[in-house]
């Protein structure tokens, strides 16, 4: 596409995006001479009738609206084969990008960006338009601070707010509960994305979390949106209100459109003394925003994406005067030294004859004083005529304040006064150990031993999410005895002290869904055993007598070979009694099965005939029979007098 003229006007230059629908482009309009963002729909989607209609539908939906927080659409058509869509273009980052940089924003910055998206939801539902895929990456932070909502491809007029099966496309973290459950939409269902949108701006992370989708899909049907200020600190009380209200499960307990959310978050910010910044919200410099609402600074945009830095400390130099005075002590600390060597010169070259002559100039054996204090050793050699002089040395057996040895050694030697060094112990010497967790265990014991560090064997061994055979954990045992210390991050360690080093064996043997026959030989393949007694529960996803999962070590932390492990075993769907539908209208049976949980169905026929005319007469299974829900139940209808 890169270099492509689009239908006579629009020469491609660079792509922006791809999604599921259509690849994002920045073009040149040639016809006004300006650059757009030029939207394409892939080409396996253009022979899909569905996915035409709606990719047409975005440009009329977002056409309809004449906002400054809403993408403008320009254009709309089809080259060739080749559906495409002009727009407003934007150079900057979406809040997705603010998010992953921030991780969560700052009270301000929340306010800001709500504020602006909300004005443009708010024209978006007063033209009768539920945008239906609100989420981060469809809000736009240009660099010049416009903050404006696109993407209204999955749009609908709220006369026709009905979506079952594939057409359920919104993300699944800003799912509405009813879209989940029912399969409707309405601007209420906006007002919940944009809930979970807060939510994850106050707290940097979204409120509900799973592996599968359908786990976090079954979480907005049916728990409750925690409060931000459970997870994060510094959020006022006000906002912490409004993701409450916004993402209530019930439809009729949030704010009616985008505009009754607006007018609610503008109390907050006179409340708070919050004001929206006119600019700024968004930069691709990294750094969009610099403020504290409690700290009463003014906001500000750091001009052209530049970044506040504090300088470097700079070391204070001595001046001129110090300098001088510096020199002049070196000069007289020279001309002292030369004096004295000029006497001691003299004083030599006086004395040499009558040292060699009859002085004390005969030979001295440095005397053995290895193992003795040193004091004892200095006085041993002052009795001689020698000079001593301490000289610390560590060393890993002779013990602290022991001499080692002489230097010269034992039996050399010397004249009179002579120094001789006394090399005395400080004990074992200090080494600066590495990080030992991750570390290969092979690794980590020969780096240790090079040291003279005692590693305990044999060494533990745990089951854990690290690569088998890598260390997870380790104590210290100083030598001179003590308690144990944490000694996985390394650190200082004296020659002779003990590590005792945890190394991983790899997780443990995945079991969920298995038989008990098979988690057992897997457990006890790797050396767990398996508690004769199991834990049952109901499970929706995990068939009667499969395994679910472990039950938690007794004690916490990680299994370790010979532990006895409990197996938490599904009982199948939990059973729930069929409530007594006999003698209700089909309707009224419907429904009241509906809400228990379980399916109601009748011949064919029935569903032409009025409601009124109906009765139940029989019911199969019967009512207060058990079972599961989504069981389906067949209702025997009669025709009523």
């Amino acid at each position: 596409m890169i270099g492509r003229l689009v239908d006579g006007r629009y020469r491609v230059r660079a792509r922006i995006a791809r999604g599921g629908m259509a690849t994002v482009y920045v073009a040149t309009d040639l016809r006004l001479e300006r650059r757009v963002a030029l939207k394409v729909m892939h080409a396996h989607l253009s022979d899909d009738s569905v996915f035409q209609s709606r990719f047409i539908q975005e440009a009329r939906s977002a056409a309809r609206l004449a906002d400054p927080h809403v993408v403008n659409v320009f254009d709309q058509g089809q080259d060739r084969d080749m559906a495409y869509l002009v727009m407003e273009y934007l150079p900057g980052i979406t809040l997705r990008e603010l998010l992953r940089e921030q991780k969560k924003l700052s009270v301000q910055q929340t306010v800001t960006i709500m504020d602006a998206i909300l004005g443009g939801l708010a024209a978006a539902h007063r033209a009768g338009i539920v945008h239906r895929d609100v989420k981060p990456e469809n809000v736009l932070l240009a660099e010049d601070g416009r903050i404006k909502i696109g993407d209204f491809g999955l749009a609908r007029a709220t006369t026709a707010n009905t979506a079952t099966g594939q057409m359920l496309l919104g993300t699944i973290a800003y799912l509405a509960p009813e879209l989940v459950t029912r399969g409707q939409a309405d601007a209420r269902s906006d007002i919940y994305a944009l809930g979970i949108m807060l939510y994850e701006m106050l707290t940097g992370e979204q409120p509900f979390k799973g592996e599968q989708p359908m786990q976090i899909a079954y979480q907005h049907a049916t728990d409750k949106v925690p409060r931000p200020s459970a997870r994060a600190g510094g959020i006022p009380e006000e906002l912490d209100e409004l993701v409450l209200w916004a993402t209530e499960r019930e439809p009729d307990d949030r704010p009616i459109d985008a505009q009754a959310m607006l007018d609610r978050l503008r109390e907050i910010e006179r409340a708070l003394g919050v004001t929206p910044l006119n600019r700024g919200v968004g930069s691709t410099a990294g750094v969009p925003i610099v403020e504290d609402y409690h700290s009463g600074d003014v906001t500000r945009v750091l001009p052209g994406g530049m970044v506040d830095s504090a300088t470097a400390p700079v070391a204070a130099a001595l001046d001129n005067s110090g300098r001088l005075r510096q020199r002049t002590r070196r000069r007289a600390g020279r001309g002292a030294a030369l004096l004295v060597l000029v006497l001691l010169l003299a004083a030599a070259a006086g004395t040499v004859g009558w040292w060699f002559g009859s002085g004390p100039g005969s030979l001295i054996s440095v005397p053995d004083v290895a193992g003795r204090s040193y004091d004892d050793a200095a006085a041993m050699l002052d009795e001689e005529g020698l000079t001593p002089i301490r000289v610390d040395a560590s060393d890993y057996d002779v013990p602290a304040g022991t001499v080692i040895r002489t230097d010269p050694e034992t039996g050399i030697r010397l004249e009179r006064a002579a120094e001789v060094s006394v090399v005395v112990s400080t004990g074992p010497a200090m080494h600066t150990v590495p990080v030992l967790v991750g570390m290969p265990s092979t690794t980590a014991h020969g780096t240790l031993q090079a040291d003279r560090i005692i590693v305990t064997e044999p060494m533990l061994e745990e089951f854990s999410d690290a690569e088998s055979g890598t260390v997870i954990a380790a104590t210290r045992t100083p030598r001179a005895g003590g308690e144990p210390v944490g000694f996985g991050d390394g650190g200082d360690a004296y020659e002779g002290d003990e590590v005792t080093l945890t190394v991983s064996l790899g997780p443990v043997p995945a079991v969920a869904g298995d038989t008990i026959e098979a988690a057992t030989a897997k457990l006890r393949s790797v050396g767990l055993e398996v508690a004769s007694e199991r834990t049952e529960v109901f499970s929706d996803t995990v068939r009667a007598d499969l395994v679910i999962e472990l039950a938690p070590r007794d004690g916490g932390g990680n299994w370790r070979p010979a532990d006895a492990v409990t197996l938490v075993v599904s009982k199948g769907p939990q059973p729930f009694p069929i409530p007594d539908v006999k003698g209700m209208t089909r309707d009224q049976a419907k429904r009241a099965l509906e809400a228990q949980g379980f399916k109601a169905s009748w011949a064919v026929f029935w569903g032409a005939i009025p409601n009124d005319l109906t009765r139940v007469a029989s019911m199969d299974p019967g009512a207060g029979t058990e079972r599961p829900k989504g069981t389906e139940v067949y209702l025997q209808l009669t025709a009523s007098g």
